[in-house]
């Protein structure tokens, strides 16, 4: 579930081939962004009118607009028109980098560059280079914003293109997992909290059959001043923490919420967290999994 309305905008990915469009493409799915790649040019008015019937499925998209069907800037500018008539905030990003390092990227990844000839006759790497760098010229220009993946990492990448994509709009995606220790720890998990000292429902008769999330339930947990407190002392540090994750590029943050049997005092704190995440976590986004919930 979500906290609040995502701010729908469309990024157009555009630049040099080898620069960097596949780890670009990740690093937005990570925050958020449905990505479309290889894509014909002239297909895309047909996706823009999806876009306007079904704006709720598309909040966020990345767009890769490159050199494969000829010089992209007419296309870029129509889905720009287009999605300022729908209300669509559109930002283009050009990623380039010096033709040394490109050449050396064919090399080693040993990939054809598209626009490198027939496959059974392909030119130098270095032509290709040229002919699409001059191709590109016109849309580097119009370009909110040109990142040289030279001499950056894939996280430096990642944090340079989030910054650049959403700005303001950063966010993380909180995933919360209840769970019994007895059934094991979530492997996937970036923080995992013990709440098994907190007063266990499962010794009361009229509660054992229920779970964390009946009402009842959540009451016998979170009244209980040890439960209490351990919520309190989770919610404060994740929302304290938000922004040192964020600023260490992460578009996820797992946290695994455990007691004895995953089916009472951790679904309890669980949804008490996402509750109180989705109030003070700002516009980042709070998933809920009970996974033991129904085991016994």
């Amino acid at each position: 579930m979500t906290t609040a309305a995502v701010p729908h905008k469309i990024v157009l990915l555009t630049g040099l081939s080898g620069a960097g469009k596949s780890t670009a493409t990740k690093s937005l799915e990570d925050v958020g962004f449905r990505t479309i790649d290889n894509m014909p040019n002239d297909l895309i008015p047909a996706l823009l009118e999806k876009i306007r019937l079904q704006p709720e499925r598309f909040a966020r998209l990345c767009l890769v607009i490159d050199a494969r069907d000829g010089d992209p800037r007419s296309t870029i500018d129509a889905v720009r028109s287009a999605s300022a008539a729908i209300g669509l905030e559109s930002r283009v990003i050009y990623l380039d980098s010096r033709d040394d390092v490109l050449i050396r990227r064919f090399s080693e990844t040993r990939h054809r560059h598209p626009l490198g000839g027939p496959i059974d006759a392909p030119s130098d790497v270095a032509g290709a280079i040229r002919a699409e760098r001059d191709l590109l010229s016109a849309s580097r220009e119009i370009s909110d914003a040109v990142i040289d993946t030279s001499d950056l990492s894939a996280r430096e990448l990642r944090d340079r293109l989030v910054q650049e994509a959403l700005g303001g709009d950063a966010s993380i995606s909180i995933h919360l997992t209840s769970f019994g220790y007895k059934h094991g720890i979530p492997l996937d998990s970036d923080l995992l909290f013990d709440v098994r000292s907190a007063a266990n429902p499962h010794w009361v008769p009229e509660l054992r059959p229920k779970d964390g999330r009946d009402d009842e339930v959540a009451a016998y947990v979170l009244n209980d001043p040890v439960g209490a407190s351990i919520e309190a002392a989770i919610a404060a540090f994740v929302v304290a923490t938000l922004k040192t994750y964020l600023g260490d590029g992460r578009g996820r943050l797992s946290i695994a919420i455990g007691c004895t049997g995953g089916r009472h005092r951790s679904v309890a704190i669980s949804e008490s967290l996402a509750t109180k995440l989705r109030t003070q976590a700002g516009a980042h986004t709070v998933h809920v999994h009970h996974r033991d919930v129904e085991r016994t």
